[in-house]
This record gives structure tokens, sequence and C-alpha cells, in this order.
């Protein structure tokens, strides 16, 4: 149950469900079962937001994220952790407490969550903004997610300024990599333009052929990875989107969204339809391959060189996906 703090932190803090829909974005989307269910995913972010914001703790959010439908339920982690972000930057250890529990399965979501968090908070209170994750294997290496969620939040509540204009943010070191801090916003640029344009690939695609060339393959890994996790296009509609991105040069950055985008949703134990069509028509391999892929291209967890361990393994997985590519097939 809210406490009255809890209440007052929800009305000064949480966004409305119109505000994060298409319509209230004001993004060139018409209307149909699939841009419905597409549009669940920000709303469902909210949910899991409010809960975060008005709790007393940790249990009670559990308790109510549980119930949330299978394919949703990541996304409401999502907005729960970006709630607990927000609060632990004052006090706490809620976030870290969230993921490490029930939330474990969903910490790539929970990444993410943290990024949408650092959209709103001062710049020196990054600094202790990551919770001490070192149980979990993929830590720091997937913490790269945190900053694509930055990214992402720039572009869906800010267009004008992130996609129409393109400016970019200035660079951070995070993880004590400021050269690469850009590349992964672009990531979560690429992500966003996946939902303005209503999972619409021809939309997507000239949006991301708008940017300047030296941004587009780290666009595409992020439309790679937004098509397969969230869906809401058709396997031939995935296929077209595959083949424009290949005739200039850009199939194995898709597929390495993919592929994280399946890695993702295998180590929540649960691959929609969706995911299972986008991973075949985007990189012609099945659920099990992609985590395959992923697995065996795996790098350490720290480093030492010039560039982050997350694009290492990124750059992996491109590697040996293009050595032995297959080509999708799909119907027209």
């Amino acid at each position: 149950m809210a406490t009255p703090l809890g209440s007052l932190r929800r009305l000064v803090l949480a966004p409305s469900l119109h505000s994060v829909s298409f319509a209230g974005r004001k993004f060139p989307v018409t209307r149909t079962p699939a841009t419905d269910r597409l549009e669940m995913i920000p709303q469902s972010v909210v949910v899991g937001f409010e809960w975060g914001i008005e709790s007393r703790g940790t249990a009670e959010v559990e308790q109510r994220l549980a119930m949330v439908e299978p394919e949703m339920r990541g996304f409401a982690y999502e907005g729960a952790a970006m709630a607990f972000t927000v609060r632990d930057a004052i006090r706490g250890h809620r976030t870290g407490e969230l993921i490490l529990g029930s939330g474990r399965p969903h910490f790539f979501l929970a990444y993410i969550g943290i990024g949408f968090a650092m959209a709103r908070l001062p710049r020196p209170l990054w600094r202790k903004i990551l919770p001490d994750l070192s149980d979990i294997p993929f830590h720091p290496t997937m913490s790269w997610l945190a900053v694509d969620g930055y990214g992402f939040d720039l572009a869906y509540f800010h267009t004008a300024r992130w996609v129409d204009q393109q400016q970019r943010p200035v660079p951070y070191p995070w993880e004590g990599h400021p050269g690469y801090f850009l590349r992964a916003v672009d990531q979560g640029i690429g992500r966003a333009l996946w939902f303005i344009h209503g999972g619409r690939p021809t939309a997507v695609a000239a949006a991301v052929a708008r940017f300047a060339e030296d941004r587009r393959a780290d666009l595409w890994s992020g439309v790679g990875l937004a098509a397969t996790f969230a869906g809401g296009a058709t396997a031939a509609e995935l296929g077209r989107m595959r083949d424009t991105a290949a005739r200039d040069g850009y199939a194995g950055d898709l597929a390495v969204g993919a592929v994280f985008a399946v890695k993702a949703r295998h180590y929540a134990d649960f691959v929609p339809g969706h995911t299972v069509a986008a991973a075949s028509a985007l990189t012609g391999l099945r659920i099990e391959e992609a985590v395959d892929l992923a697995d065996r291209t795996e790098v350490e967890r720290t480093g030492t060189g010039p560039e982050p361990q997350y694009e290492l393994w990124r750059r992996n997985i491109r590697t040996q996906w293009l050595s032995t590519v297959v080509t999708p097939s799909h119907k027209e």
C-alpha cells in the first residue's frame, strides 16, 4: 500500500499512459492491432514505474509485477527499475534488491530502466547509479544497455531534438569509455525509431537513412533489437527490411541487435512467437542457434583495451554471423 509520500511521488513524477502513447507523442503512426500491442510496451513501463515510485519497498512491487502477463512483465520491471533508481539516487538500495531478486531474469531490461532514470537525473549522480550486480555473470559488460536506455529516452520524449535535428549529447566516461558513449546512445535511438514509426519497417529504414552514415550501423543494431524483442511487423516485412539493410552493408549490425534480443528473451525464459519469427527473418537462425551464437562469442567481464567488452562481444557476434551467414527466407 502506498504511503502519502509515495502517492505524492507518483503524482509528481509518473507520466500518464496517454503521454507515452503514440498519439500522445504525436508519432506518425496509423493505429492497427499491431501498433496497439506495441503501444502496450511503453505503457507497461509506466505501470511498473508507478508501482516502484509509490511503494514502501521491493516486496510489494515484486508481487504486483508477478501479475503482469509474461510478454510484458520485463517491461514492467524496466519501469520499476527506473523508479527505484530515481529513489536510490537520494538514498537506498532498492534497484539492486529488485534485480538480484525476482528481477534477475529481466536484468537486461532493468539496465534499460536505469538508463531511463539517467535521462531524469543530473550527471553528477550517474557515478554511483549502478548497483553492485557482481553476482550476475553479464555485469558490467551489459551495463551499456543503461546508456542505450538513456538514448532511447532522449529520442522517444524529445524526438525533434535527437531524431529530427540529429543532435548528440555530451559524451560521458561510462565504464571508462567516453568515446563509446555516443555509439551506445545511438543504439538506443535506433530502438526508439522502431516505436516512433509504429514498427513499420519501411518507415524505420527511411528514418535510419536520414542520419549521418557513421551513425547508421549502431542505429540498425538498435532497430534489430527492438524489432525482435518487441515485435510489431510480419516476417515478410522484416525480411524486406533486412534486404534494405543488407544493400547498404548493415545486415550484420541488424543481426547483432536481433541476437541480443533473443538472448534476453531466452534468459527471461519467455520467447514469444514474434521473436521466433524475427530471429528467422533477420538472422536466418532458430532461437537455440541465436542463443548459442551469443554464448560462444561472449567475452570476459572486464578488460583494459580501448573498447568496452560490450562492443567486443557485439563485434564477435557480427563477425561470426557474417562468416556463416544464412540467407533468411520470407514470403512476399
